[in-house]
C-alpha cells in the first residue's frame, strides 16, 4: 500500500513539474504575425478557455493554455508561440504583479459576439476592420439598418460602424462622384430602404439608427467606430430633429440657422463643432483634421500612444498594446481630430503632438464604450475610392491594425474599476 501511494505521489508531482502553458509573445523581435495571433487568441476563448492578457509584458503578450489542438493552430497560422511551464508562467505573473511595474494580467473570459455595420450592395472602398477580422479569423455578423431598427444590436457585445454617413448625405461625395454609377446606384438604394423602413428621408432613417445605436451603447454595448463614421455619428446625435441636410441631398431646404440648434449635450466625443455646408466639399465639420496637415509630411507622419496605468488603468492600457509607442499615420475622409473639439471626459489615446492632433479616442457613455479612430486604412496612406484593397499577409505585424483587434478582445476581459 505506501508503494502504491508513492508512486501515485510521484505521477501527480511529475504532472505538476511538465504541466506548461503557451506564451503568445508580442513583442517586435519574437512575433512574425501580430494579427492572427489574435485571432489564435479568439478561437480559445470561443472553446470556452480563458487566456490572460499580460498588460506591457512583451508588447501585450498571451498566456494560454497549452494544449496539442492549440499549438497545431498556432502553427497551422504562423503565429509564434512559446511553451514554458507553469513555474515560468507563475514566475511571469508574480513579477507582473509587481507594484514597482506597470504591467498586469487582464482574464479574458468570453468570445465577444461582433457585429460589422456594412451596406449589403459593394461599395467601391474597403473596411479595415471587416480585413483585420477576416486575415485574424475572427467571425463576424454583417448587419446594417434593418437590423438595428429592429433591435438586433442586443446579439452582439461588440459592434463596428462601417466607413458611413449617418447625416445622411451620401458621405458628402457629391462634389466629384455625383455622375458616377456607384454614387446613383447607392442613393437610390438609400432612399429605397429608407421608405421600406417607413421614413421619408433618408438623414431620418439615419438619425432614427444613430439613436438605437446610442441606446446599445448605453445599455452596455462597444463600439468601435473609423474614419467617417465617427464625426457624422456625432453630427447625427447633435442634429437629432433639426434638418442639417441641403436640397441636393433630400429634395428640400436646410433649416435656418441650423448651426445654432446643435446640441452638443447629445454627442458622444466632440462639442462646439462648426458643420461644413458646402455640399461641394468632401468634409462634414471641422472636428477633422484632414484639411488642417499642412506641416505634417507623410515621411514623419507618425502618432504616440499614450502610456496609461496598467494596474489602475486597465481599459486604456487594453487599447492601447502593442509592440511600438509610435504608428504610422494614415488619412481618411475623416483623419484625426481636432483637439480642441474633443469633450475632456474623452480620452486621447493617441496623439500627433506636432499637429495638436487627436487620432485615436475612448470614452464611456452610460454603461458603455466607445472608441474612435481616425483615418481610412492603417496600411495604405491616403486610400482613395476604387483602390485596390490592402493585402494583410504583406503586413502581419502591423501596429496601426492592432490596434483595431485590440478593441476586439477589449469586451472580452472581466472588468475591472477604471481609476481615470
Amino acid at each position: 500500500m505506501s508503494k502504491l501511494i508513492t508512486s501515485v505521489l510521484l505521477l501527480f508531482f511529475s504532472v505538476q513539474i511538465f504541466a506548461s502553458s503557451i506564451l503568445i509573445p508580442m513583442d517586435a523581435d519574437s512575433q512574425k504575425n501580430h494579427l492572427k495571433a489574435y485571432g489564435i487568441t479568439y478561437w480559445v476563448l470561443a472553446k470556452q478557455q480563458k487566456v490572460q492578457w499580460l498588460l506591457n509584458y512583451r508588447g501585450g503578450s498571451f498566456l494560454l493554455p497549452d494544449g496539442e489542438s492549440i499549438r497545431k493552430e498556432c502553427q497551422i497560422r504562423g503565429v509564434s508561440f512559446e511553451i514554458i511551464s507553469d513555474g515560468q508562467a507563475n514566475g511571469i505573473l508574480d513579477e507582473i504583479s509587481s507594484p514597482s511595474v506597470n504591467q498586469d494580467a487582464v482574464i479574458l473570459e468570453k468570445a465577444p459576439r461582433i457585429a460589422v455595420y456594412s451596406p449589403k450592395d459593394k461599395q467601391p472602398w474597403d473596411d479595415a476592420v471587416t480585413m483585420a477580422l477576416t486575415y485574424a479569423e475572427i467571425p463576424y455578423t454583417t448587419i446594417y439598418d434593418e437590423e438595428v431598427l429592429d433591435d438586433k444590436l442586443a446579439l452582439y457585445d461588440w459592434l463596428h460602424l462601417h466607413h458611413e454617413d449617418f447625416t445622411g448625405q451620401y458621405g458628402k461625395f457629391y462634389g466629384a462622384y455625383r455622375a458616377t454609377p456607384w454614387y446613383i446606384e447607392g442613393k437610390k438604394n438609400s432612399e429605397k430602404l429608407a421608405k421600406k423602413l417607413g421614413f421619408d428621408k433618408v438623414s431620418e432613417e439615419k438619425r432614427a439608427v444613430a439613436l438605437k445605436i446610442r441606446n446599445y451603447v448605453i445599455g452596455g454595448g462597444f463600439m468601435f467606430a473609423m474614419c467617417s463614421a465617427t464625426d457624422s455619428f456625432d453630427i447625427a446625435l447633435a442634429a437629432d430633429g433639426i434638418d442639417i441636410v441641403e436640397p441636393m441631398f433630400d429634395g428640400d431646404a436646410s433649416d435656418p440657422n441650423y448651426q445654432a440648434s446643435l446640441d452638443y449635450g447629445k454627442t458622444f466625443a466632440f462639442t462646439d463643432f462648426v458643420l461644413e455646408r458646402s455640399p461641394l466639399k468632401y468634409e462634414f465639420s471641422s472636428i477633422d483634421m484632414t484639411n488642417k496637415r499642412g506641416n505634417v509630411p507623410k515621411e514623419s507622419d507618425y502618432f504616440s500612444l499614450m502610456e496609461f496605468s496598467a494596474k489602475w488603468d486597465p481599459v486604456p492600457t487594453m487599447l492601447c498594446q502593442n509592440h511600438t509607442s509610435l504608428v504610422k499615420g494614415f488619412m481618411g475622409q475623416t483623419t484625426a481630430f481636432t483637439r480642441s473639439e474633443i469633450k475632456p471626459t474623452v480620452l486621447v489615446l493617441g496623439e500627433n503632438k506636432i499637429n495638436e492632433e487627436a487620432r485615436y479616442i475612448h470614452g464611456i457613455k452610460g454603461k458603455g464604450f466607445f472608441t474612435f479612430y481616425g483615418g481610412h486604412d492603417p496600411e495604405d496612406y491616403q486610400h482613395r475610392v476604387g483602390d485596390p484593397k490592402t493585402e494583410l499577409e504583406l503586413h502581419p505585424t502591423s501596429p496601426g491594425y492592432r490596434l483595431i483587434l485590440n478593441n476586439v478582445l477589449f469586451p472580452a476581459a472581466r472588468k475591472k474599476k477604471q481609476k481615470t
